[in-house]
C-alpha cells in the first residue's frame, strides 16, 4: 500500500517542482514589469509635483496624467500619502546622483564644497523653469506633521549633512581657517540657492545667477586660509 501510494504520489510532487522551475522566469518578467511600471507612475508623480506642488498631486490626477486607471495607480502606492512619499524619495534620489555623487571625485577640502556647490548650481539652473520639490514641499508642509513632511525633512537634512561633512573636511585639510564656523558657512551657501530660487523663479530678476556665483566667491574667500 505504501508503495502504491508512492507511485501514485510521485507524478504530482514532481509537477509542481516542473511548473515552479518554468514559472520563476515567468513571475521575474512579471515583478521586473511591475517595478517598471511603478517608475514610469512616480517618474509622472514628480513631474507633475514640480508643477502643481506635493499636495496637489492626487490619485485622480496621476491616472489621468500617466494614462491609467485609478485603481491601477492606486495598486501601486496604497494611498495617497505614499505616493507623495515615493515622490520625494525618487526626487532625493535624482538629487544625489546629480548634485552629491559626482562631486565626490573632486579631492577633499575646498575642491569637493566647491564640486557640490557648482553641481548644485546646475541642478538649479533647471528647477528655476521647473520647480524645486524640497521648496515647495516645505512651504506647503512646514506646518503640517506627519510622514511626508519627515520624508521631506530628513531628505532636506540629510543634504546639508553632506555638505556640511564637505566643509569640516576642507577644515581638516586646512583649506578654511581654524576659527571658520562650519556650521554657518553650510548655513549661508543654503541661503544663497533659496535666495536664487526666490529671486530668478518667483521674482524674475535678472543676473540672479551670478550674485549667487559672486556670494559664494565672498563665502570662500571669507572663510578661506588661501586668497582664491
Amino acid at each position: 500500500m505504501i508503495d502504491d501510494m508512492s507511485s501514485v504520489a510521485s507524478p504530482v510532487t514532481r509537477i509542481p517542482a516542473s511548473r515552479a522551475s518554468a514559472k520563476a522566469p515567468s513571475a521575474r518578467r512579471v515583478m521586473q514589469k511591475g517595478h517598471q511600471t511603478k517608475a514610469a507612475i512616480v517618474d509622472a508623480a514628480l513631474g507633475l509635483a514640480t508643477q502643481i506642488g506635493l499636495e496637489g498631486l492626487s490619485i485622480g490626477a496621476l491616472a489621468e496624467v500617466a494614462q491609467m486607471s485609478k485603481s491601477g495607480v492606486f495598486a501601486h502606492f496604497g494611498s495617497r500619502e505614499e505616493m507623495q512619499i515615493s515622490v520625494v524619495r525618487e526626487y532625493f534620489n535624482r538629487f544625489e546622483q546629480e548634485v552629491f555623487y559626482p562631486a565626490l571625485h573632486a579631492d577633499r577640502g575646498l575642491p569637493r564644497v566647491k564640486a557640490l556647490f557648482d553641481n548644485w548650481m546646475k541642478r538649479v539652473a533647471i528647477e528655476i523653469q521647473s520647480g524645486c520639490i524640497f521648496i515647495s514641499g516645505a512651504v506647503e508642509f512646514d506646518d503640517r506633521p506627519g510622514p511626508v513632511r519627515d520624508a521631506l525633512a530628513s531628505s532636506v537634512q540629510t543634504w546639508l549633512s553632506a555638505l556640511y561633512r564637505a566643509i569640516v573636511l576642507a577644515k581638516q585639510c586646512g583649506h578654511l581657517r581654524p576659527d571658520a564656523d562650519e556650521h554657518q558657512m553650510a548655513f549661508e551657501i543654503h541661503g544663497l540657492i533659496l535666495a536664487l530660487h526666490y529671486e530668478a523663479r518667483f521674482l524674475n530678476n535678472p543676473g540672479s545667477i551670478t550674485r549667487t556665483n559672486q556670494g559664494f566667491a565672498n563665502i570662500i574667500a571669507r572663510y578661506s586660509t588661501t586668497k582664491n
